[in-house]
């Protein structure tokens, strides 16, 4: 059964943002797999706090991610 897990960091993606990847990773996986395996199709969420998620050794937050989505480089 297929699981697949989404990681974020805390605070970037709004509640119906979440939802939204749920229904559209739902909806790739099931044009592979097919339909018949909805019932069995997980897709999970899982949210790290900010400062516990790092890139190259900098820890990120999610101002970071935010400025980097409106094309503002991140000190």
């Amino acid at each position: 059964m297929p699981l697949v897990t989404i990681d974020v960091i805390k605070n970037v993606f709004t509640p119906q943002q979440k939802q939204d990847l749920i229904a559209k990773v739902t909806r790739a996986m099931l044009e592979v797999e097919g339909e018949r395996l909805r019932s069995v199709t997980w897709v999970r969420i899982h949210e790290f706090e900010g400062g516990d998620w790092a890139i190259g050794g900098q820890a990120l937050h999610a101002a970071d991610v935010h400025g980097l989505a409106a094309g503002k480089a991140t000190a």
